[in-house]
């Protein structure tokens, strides 16, 4: 057989596939049913709304930060072992999140999450792009791959919602640990194992350098958003960003870098890229704020909120699969330039939501960016791999997991810094009902949940006006998060249409092929 021939994946290999969607769900999951969770969180541990953002969004910076690591340590020690210690690893992390006992202390399990979650993800791309070495078949397998992050998103709230009307806020950590096991005990006996006989060596100082330039930035805008201007915040964002430039100088004088910068020379990997991050910042922050709204605002339990948003979930599995057959006729710089604009609308939706506006604006408008995004998102993966030489696919698809982790942590961050900022300015001090005590001032000034529970606190009239004035200054910070987002959608329309106009709708499958492993000479001398 010769090496340069497409090989056709039997049913081993789409059996593999549906265990490598366990880990793939299990993140979508995990950060929806989180968002489910976070009022009762504000209640139950009382964060401030800082302390609140890093319990959603710590995980997904540090899964950012330790992607590419973890995707040089899975092409030394093997991948399918990488993601079978990783599902153990994620699996004790639950268990402590969920029953942690402080705010530090569920920061502290959410950031090991994090840690653990970079195992999963470039291992699950890497063993698919082995599996599938026929270009057709690798592109529908990762849409399908990416399909599971919308089913994620689509049980948590289900399932997260029964959880939360019948237990502790915390029980919602424990879904990771039955999918942990399954992927466990399934991954030996249906993965193979793969890994690379020229793996670079682990860089531990661009590690460093990488959690250092993301940490302090994404910390002095939420002290910002928190506390308004000041000078600590400023330090923080000037030294993440020296630190970003001394992990770019030193990415190009590593022989082996964690990132290959170069790959920044092709415009159209770095605008699907782009694309990438800055469609699930939209998606992800739009996601973090309605379904606050839901529960905060309109006042739906749990369970209905996660039926709420059952419609948006399942716009954006249909929205991934479909994506594929019309990119196959139109290229995709165009699909992706309508999937955006399409998204821009559902968002004018939601920019017009008030405490009055009810559930129907809110859930439409979430669903139209959710089936236009994820439309967008279904060919970034494909036009990011397929636009660097097939000696290059490993560290196109690191970099480009690690732009869509990023976005989803910057959108949960950045929205939220926005919305909370908006909630404080309208929160004014003079505006509340005269006579709270300090601390049931700064409760209610910093997040809606702590409002909720400061009111309850309150005679009948007094909690019900502060009530209403604490979901007016949310709804207006969700109006201005959605503006700004509005501004993102639209510069990825033109920049869509810009560099990826010509960009070819169906690839050639030798150019897709990736890098066939080396074989070992008893194997090879046998062909």
């Amino acid at each position: 057989m010769r090496d340069d021939i497409p090989i056709r994946a039997g049913r081993r290999e789409w059996t593999g596939l549906a265990v490598l969607a366990l880990p793939t769900i299990l993140i979508g999951l995990d950060m929806t049913v989180l968002h489910l969770a976070a009022p009762q969180l504000s209640e139950g541990l009382r964060p401030s709304s800082t302390e609140l953002l890093w319990i959603v969004d710590i995980y997904g910076f540090l899964v950012a930060g330790f992607l590419a690591t973890m995707g040089t340590l899975g092409d030394r020690i093997g991948r399918r072992r990488l993601l079978l210690i990783g599902a153990v690893a994620f699996a004790c992390a639950s268990l402590l999140a969920a029953y942690s006992v402080n705010v530090g202390m569920l920061i502290v399990a959410r950031a090991l999450l994090g840690v653990a979650g970079a195992t999963l993800m470039p291992s699950t791309l890497s063993l698919i792009s082995n599996m599938f070495r026929d270009a057709g078949q690798r592109r529908f397998a990762i849409a399908v791959w990416m399909t599971n992050f919308s089913i994620g998103g689509m049980i948590g709230p289900l399932i997260g919602g029964v959880l939360l009307e019948h237990f502790w806020y915390g029980s919602v950590f424990l879904l990771g640990v039955p999918v942990g096991l399954v992927l466990l005990v399934a991954g030996p006996i249906l993965l193979p194992e793969s890994r690379s006989p020229k793996a670079g060596r682990l860089d531990a100082a661009s590690v460093v350098l990488s959690i250092g330039t993301v940490l302090p930035v994404v910390y002095g805008f939420k002290q910002i958003a928190q506390d308004g201007v000041q000078e600590m915040p400023f330090v923080a964002v000037g030294a993440g960003l020296v630190i970003g430039v001394v992990f770019v100088r030193r990415q190009f004088r590593l022989t082996d870098p964690m990132l290959d910068l170069s790959l920044f020379s092709r415009p159209a990997f770095g605008m699907s890229l782009g694309a990438q991050t800055m469609g699930l910042f939209v998606l992800t922050g739009t996601q973090f704020l309605i379904l606050q709204y839901f529960q905060l605002v309109l006042g739906l339990p749990p369970l209905e909120a996660g039926l709420w948003a059952l419609p948006a979930m399942t716009a954006g599995v249909v929205g991934t699969l479909l994506a594929p057959a019309v990119a196959g006729r139109i290229r995709p710089g165009w699909v992706m330039a309508g999937g955006f604009a399409f998204s821009a609308a559902g968002l004018v939706m939601i920019a017009q939501v008030t405490a009055e506006s009810g559930l129907a604006l809110a859930a439409i408008g979430f669903s139209i960016p959710a089936f236009g995004i994820s439309a967008a998102l279904a060919l970034t993966n494909d036009v990011i791999i397929s636009s660097v030489p097939r000696e290059r696919a490993g560290s196109a698809s690191g970099i480009g997991e690690t732009g869509a982790e990023l976005g989803n942590a910057l959108g949960v961050a950045v929205a939220g810094s926005v919305a909370a900022a908006v909630y404080r300015s309208q929160m004014d001090t003079g505006s509340l009902p005269a006579g709270l005590r300090p601390d049931l001032v700064e409760a209610a000034r910093s997040t809606l949940g702590g409002a909720s529970g400061v009111a309850r606190q309150l005679p009948r009239d007094l909690g019900a006006e502060l009530l209403g004035m604490a979901r007016s200054a949310f709804t207006h910070g969700v109006r201005v998060a959605a503006l700004v987002e509005i501004g993102i959608l639209a510069l990825l329309v033109v920049m869509s249409l810009a560099l990826l106009r010509r960009q070819a709708p169906a690839p050639d499958e030798a150019e897709l092929l990736p890098p066939q492993p080396e074989l070992p000479d008893a194997v090879r001398e046998s062909r």
